[in-house]
């Protein structure tokens, strides 16, 4: 989860591969997160370490960043940036990175950080390996595992969930609403073990009838419903958000970038309500998207919505 960096600092790949990838709203992030030298922050999603670089040089000594990620093979990329980094710097933080699930940070019982980043979603190095199943773009087994310790695959969901169960999954974390076709054409089509394979299922039952269907792959939304429930990321948001008024000093702000409305709609309906309950201070009254040059320079950050809020 969490985006990578393009500028800073180059050359680190990981299996061979060249990790090249940009941040999303990195500037407005890192003004709205308002880092204190010193401090303890916390990024949730670290993924290749674009946002976890820029905290870590507003930080200083001695700070501390926590970064957090489902993903081993994103942590060790982001371990190596990181260290790079910081090899004869005097005034660099302290770094710790874990393999976890930012719903970890629901298990803190008292304030422990200044600021907490979230950038919601998959990564890029995540769908560019075939290997991972997360895209159709390349032919790959259905696994879809953030952490690749988790029991439940895609493939596992696909092949054994009844036709009302995968059609209510592919609804309402796809907001498909194809989804009953797609789910009898895929429940007939079994088994179906590989990206491809479903994908070619999906775009037989769900033709494109107007414009808007037009616009995108027919599978796409069924392939974000199945990471989504895979990988259990919209609990994971709403554990996240519970915790961080718990786990915010007085003063520390939360920012969570999210991409598509299911998130969104979660990340603004907890910050209005910790306001409404005095815990938070909304400092977005409507979320921040790219610019018009961001989003021509990294097609991902065309859905991107930023929101922040503050301890009070």
């Amino acid at each position: 989860m969490g985006e990578g960096l393009t500028d800073t600092p180059q050359g680190v790949g990981h299996g061979g591969r060249e990790a090249s990838h940009v941040p999303v709203l990195l500037k407005e992030a890192i003004d709205f997160l308002s880092v204190r030298r010193g401090g303890t922050y916390i990024d949730a999603t670290v993924g290749l370490g674009g946002h976890s670089y820029e905290i870590a040089k507003r930080l200083g000594a001695p700070g501390h960043l926590i970064g957090l990620d489902k993903d081993p093979a994103a942590l060790e990329i982001a371990g190596s940036r990181l260290r790079a980094s910081g090899v004869g710097e005097a005034d660099w933080p302290a770094i710790e990175l874990r393999q976890a699930s930012f719903a970890s940070l629901a298990e803190a019982r008292s304030p422990i950080a200044d600021g907490l980043l979230a950038d919601i979603g998959v990564s890029s190095l995540q769908l560019n390996d075939a290997a991972r199943g997360f895209s159709f773009q390349a032919d790959g087994p259905l696994d879809m595992r953030m952490d690749p310790r988790s029991e439940r695959t895609a493939e596992q969901v696909v092949n054994h969930l009844d036709e009302r169960e995968l059609a209510d999954v592919i609804y309402e974390f796809g907001e498909e609403r194809r989804s009953r076709r797609i789910a009898r054409a895929i429940v007939r089509s079994r088994p179906i073990r590989s990206t491809a394979h479903l994908a070619d299922v999906i775009s037989a039952a769900a033709r494109p009838m107007n414009s808007e269907q037009r616009r995108i792959h027919p599978a796409t939304r069924t392939f974000q419903a199945l990471r989504i429930f895979v990988n259990r990321e919209l609990d994971d948001l709403r554990a996240l958000l519970d915790a961080a008024p718990r786990v915010m000093k007085p003063g520390g702000r939360v920012v969570v970038i999210s991409f598509h409305s299911l998130e969104d709609r979660i990340v603004k309906d907890a910050f209005r309500e910790a306001a409404k309950q005095g815990s938070m201070s909304l400092l977005t009254k409507k979320p921040l998207t790219a610019t018009e040059e961001e989003s021509d320079r990294n097609p991902r950050a065309r859905s991107a919505k930023l929101r922040a809020a503050e301890r009070i």
